[in-house]
């Protein structure tokens, strides 16, 4: 049976929320802190430190709540799939406590901004589910409640679930929580506009330079003056620290179906093993959405991105019998190699510029705990996590994870030049994207559906990898270190701050 997708990949988040309409800097000017990224981590901070009696200034290149942030599963929990059998083994069961402290502290932290501001972002506290389908894998999920309980985390082991299947058995921590992220944001920034705190948007900031003070430069050359700056970018815009040597980019995929509120599950759940999936929904309306996430991959290894939403939306209808896909989109974030994010100082000679990244899928706990973690480092105030998440900590450059990953980038950066090299622009199909060679260059050739083709330079301009062509998303994605390009070779996703170079 055939099932229609939406034509176009577009979040929840953002369709039932209206667009907000905040200025782009257009002079120079002075403020305490300069946050570059109007996201959770960058709207959140802002908030803590206005609170606090800072002025800050949040720069965002396109809107607000619209990059990863507005893209997410938006699952508030401190159960990150299997982590804490793993992070005990690795780091020890006294880091392995303060991760799990400061996750669970970050939903608290949610939910007291969200009573204080009277904020309506559909806030609801949900037990959160990670199970295993089949009896080969109830032995990690077993591993994982036996190591959260021994962290004091709020765990317990079930074999029975909301889901219309049957599970082995899944770890369940309960009082956790869930909301829609761009109402809460769009929210929270109107509190932080005004008394000499600003939001721009529409404002691209190509670079940091200095300290005490700091001067954020956007791409028109207007400057901001700041004692402190944070980069929350997702991945730092500035190739300083090497945070793209130190994580590296994921894909994964979400469809939302209108379900009979009787069949809601009622918890949010994510899957293990080879080809797991995340569910959970949220109320719109009087209706209720079905949220199922997955599909997940390295960032340009995949060629046909589309075939992936229909492997959900076939999940959707045979799982939950679901009557059509409403909603596609997908998102991309940083898996960290040693499993903790990098929140602190941008490198260990700055002392005042720093970033927050590698939040490896699980991103709404770490927004709010980088939130936290760095209005506290600018205010002066201990912080009992900072150490663990210190973003100059040595890192495992030496894993076999590492090693794989960043062999990975060798790979694409040279072989994809030798990619492709007799096609021609020409032989590019209405709707289709391909990287050919012409003249010696590596050039990006999309042909719209009027048939007027679309050609951009192939290589990145963040460090200089071919980009691929992504069908689902009509984007051009790096496979080295996650920067996209819409069709048009306009950047859409950091690391990259420069467009691609129109033909």
């Amino acid at each position: 049976m055939i099932h229609n997708l939406p034509q176009k990949s577009q979040s929840f988040w953002l369709d039932s929320t209206p667009e907000p309409n905040y200025p782009n800097l257009t002079q120079n000017l002075s403020v305490d802190v300069a946050i570059v990224g109007g996201g959770l981590v960058g709207i959140s901070a802002a908030k803590l430190l206005k609170q606090a009696g800072k002025t800050v200034a949040v720069l965002e290149a396109e809107q607000v709540g619209s990059g990863v942030s507005g893209h997410t599963t938006a699952k508030i929990s401190s159960l990150h799939q299997l982590i804490y059998a793993d992070l005990i083994e690795q780091i020890g069961e006294e880091k392995a406590r303060l991760y799990g402290e400061s996750n669970q502290a970050a939903i608290e932290q949610y939910a007291s901004i969200i009573e204080s501001e009277q904020i309506d972002c559909d806030f609801q506290r949900k037990d959160s589910y990670t199970f295993a389908s089949s009896i080969n894998q109830l032995d990690k999920i077993k591993a994982e409640y036996e190591a959260a309980v021994q962290l004091g985390l709020p765990a317990s082991f079930v074999q029975e679930t909301g889901l219309p299947f049957d599970i082995a058995g899944a770890v369940k921590f309960t009082n956790q929580a869930q909301f829609h992220p761009r109402k809460y944001i769009l929210h929270l920034a109107k509190t932080i506009n005004g008394d000499g705190s600003y939001i721009f948007e529409q404002t691209r900031i190509k670079t940091v330079e200095g300290e005490q003070p700091c001067k954020v430069i956007a791409e028109n050359g207007c400057i901001v003056t700041a004692q402190d700056v944070i980069i929350a970018t997702h991945l730092p815009i500035l190739d300083q620290g090497l945070f793209f040597a130190k994580a590296y980019p994921k894909r994964s995929y979400l469809i939302g179906a209108w379900i009979d509120p009787a069949k809601d599950p009622q918890g949010m759940f994510i899957g293990v093993g080879q080809d797991y999936h995340s569910v959970r929904t949220t109320p719109h309306e009087g209706k209720t959405l079905l949220l199922i996430g997955g599909k997940g991959h390295k960032v340009g290894e995949v060629d046909d991105t589309e075939v992936l939403y229909k492997q959900l939306s076939d999940y959707a209808y045979s799982t939950f019998g679901v009557d059509e896909i409403a909603y596609r989109w997908s998102t991309q974030d940083m898996v960290s190699f040693d499993k903790l994010p990098y929140i602190g100082k941008l490198t260990p000679l700055n002392n005042h510029t720093y970033v927050a990244t590698g939040f490896s899928l699980w991103g709404m706990s770490k927004s709010m705990m980088s939130a936290m973690i760095l209005s506290d480092l600018i205010l002066g105030k201990e912080n009992p996590w900072a150490n663990l998440y210190d973003a100059t900590r040595p890192t495992p450059f030496v894993s076999q994870e590492s090693i794989k990953q960043n062999l990975d980038v060798g790979i694409h950066w040279v072989g994809d030049r030798f990619k492709n090299l007799l096609d021609s622009s020409e032989k590019v199909g209405v709707g289709e994207g391909k990287v050919v060679t012409e003249n010696g260059e590596k050039i990006g050739a999309y042909r719209d559906e009027s048939g007027t083709l679309h050609k951009v330079s192939a290589v990145c301009s963040h460090l200089g990898c071919i980009v691929s062509w992504n069908p689902a998303e009509k984007s051009w994605d790096c496979p080295c270190h996650g920067a996209r390009y819409n069709c048009q070779g306009e950047v859409i996703q950091a690391p990259a701050v420069s467009d691609l170079k129109k033909y």
